[in-house]
């Protein structure tokens, strides 16, 4: 295949074009028209508030003594979890030595200014326990005492683990660092690069490729309940989607379409997927019982585009994206299809809805202005805000407390398609303490798993 799609917009260009100056994106669908035509797009009539961009807000970092937790492993370990409090910028970690067997020094940390401070240590080759306990240096009371025990080969979860106990004692809400993103892992050059269903933590470590690039693949989706992904890949050169099987490799087809089916998204408790279908000159958006694999359409298009439907936390609503009005825009319909209502109202294109786990905001990329903007609304349209912008940033998705958003940012290429670059992002929902992911080849299309069980 010569042409390879970078983002949502552009992978369902490639596959149809129904209008002089709209493309629709089948991917995780973003209907996009023309970059040339950016500037020309005007906002649209309706309902709504003033868009709000978010500079840089956040609170004060927790300041919290993370000592050594040994040599070797100990050491290891300690270091992940410095790692992930200090990347959500909530928390400033401090070095300092707390002794693991007995009452902390509550005077002398807090002259260093700590709020809290970690005692710990890990002890074993073969197999390692870790004990931990959490300290609150004003009060002088201890918050947490916990050991674990597993594999060597596991210490990186249970680094992760105690980050997340760390996290939900001072914060009240769970944490986030114990769970994986799928995404599409890049190799090769810009306008000819090998796509694969890859897997990691969801710091960028034990990065695992899941499928060999033999196709172009996109938009992975975790199943809430199972160990399972939901793709598009061209194999065969006939777009569909697929379920990925983590445990065992397999794959299926996900529902049999005259069309192409593309943009997948699981219902809440794993047991359905909401996706869009070819019909004619538009799609429209189907719901398929996995178990069954009978099949429901939801929207009747009558030529436009229906794509990206996205569930509310509790199944009751669909958000998703269509043409419908002669842009693309979000609309907002029940879970059982039906009528459907315009959320989003300001200047531009907006496409890739997410509803945040918590049920309090959807995110969205929108396109004008020559560029792309990321950003949050509530589930109503109100209070929209950009939270980051750039050449092409989209492809939001939520972590599990809904705190976090991940996210593909891609730069121009030149000639030759040098200097592009396409990799994942994560941004704070008040649009604070960006940060990229690292990772070893160039990456897109995030999807933040649940909790690990």
């Amino acid at each position: 295949m010569s042409f390879i799609p970078d983002t949502e917009a552009e992978a369902l260009s490639a596959l149809f074009s129904r209008r002089s100056v709209l493309g629709a994106t089948a991917a995780g669908g973003f209907l996009a028209t023309p970059l040339a035509a950016f500037a020309q797009s005007g906002a649209a009539s309706g309902p709504g508030e003033a868009e709000i961009t978010v500079d840089q807000a956040r609170q004060e970092p927790i300041p919290i003594v993370i000592p050594n937790f040994g040599a070797g492993l100990g050491e290891q370990i300690s270091g992940v979890i410095s790692s992930d409090l200090n990347g959500t910028g909530l928390f400033k970690v401090m070095s300092g030595s707390v002794p693991p067997g007995s009452t902390p020094d509550f005077s002398a940390l807090k002259a260093q200014g700590a709020r809290a401070a970690v005692a710990g240590q890990a002890i074993g080759s073969g197999s390692v326990r870790v004990e931990m306990r959490l300290w609150d240096v004003l009060s002088g009371q201890q918050l947490q005492g916990t050991a674990y025990t597993a594999s060597t080969s596991n210490w990186r979860r249970i680094a992760h683990i105690i980050a997340d106990v760390i996290y939900e004692r001072m914060l009240g809400e769970k944490g986030y660092f114990d769970t994986r993103i799928a995404y599409i892992a890049r190799t090769g050059p810009r306008h000819h690069q090998i796509t694969r269903l890859a897997l990691m933590d969801q710091d960028g470590a034990n990065e695992r490729m899941l499928t060999g690039g033999e196709w172009l693949t996109l938009t992975p989706r975790f199943n809430p309940v199972r160990d399972q992904i939901a793709f598009m890949s061209y194999a065969n050169n006939r777009p569909r989607v697929y379920l990925f099987d983590l445990a065992s490799g397999r794959q299926q087809i996900l529902g049999e379409f005259a069309g192409i089916s593309f943009a997948p998204r699981f219902s809440p408790t794993g047991g359905s997927a909401v996706l869009s279908a070819t019909r004619g000159g538009g799609s429209d958006i189907f719901v398929v019982d996995l178990a069954s694999r009978a099949k429901r359409q939801l929207t009747n298009s009558n030529g436009a585009i229906d794509t990206s439907p996205c569930f509310s936390p509790d199944g009751s609503q669909i958000v998703f994206n269509s043409d419908r009005g002669g842009s693309p825009q979000l609309y907002i319909m029940s879970a059982s299809g039906g009528a459907a209502k315009r959320i989003s109202y300001g200047s531009g294109q907006y496409g890739s809805p997410v509803w945040s786990p918590r049920g309090d905001l959807i995110a969205f990329t929108r396109i004008g202005g020559g560029g792309f903007s990321l950003g949050v609304m509530n589930p109503d349209g109100t209070g929209e805000r950009i939270l980051t912008q750039g050449f092409t940033v989209d492809g939001a998705t939520f972590c599990p407390n809904g705190r976090v958003l991940a996210f593909c940012r891609q730069s121009a290429s030149g000639a030759g398609g040098a200097g592009f670059a396409s990799g994942i992002g994560t941004i704070d929902i008040t649009g604070f303490n960006e940060r990229p992911i690292r990772i070893s080849t160039g990456a897109s299309d995030p999807a933040w798993s649940p909790r690990n069980g």
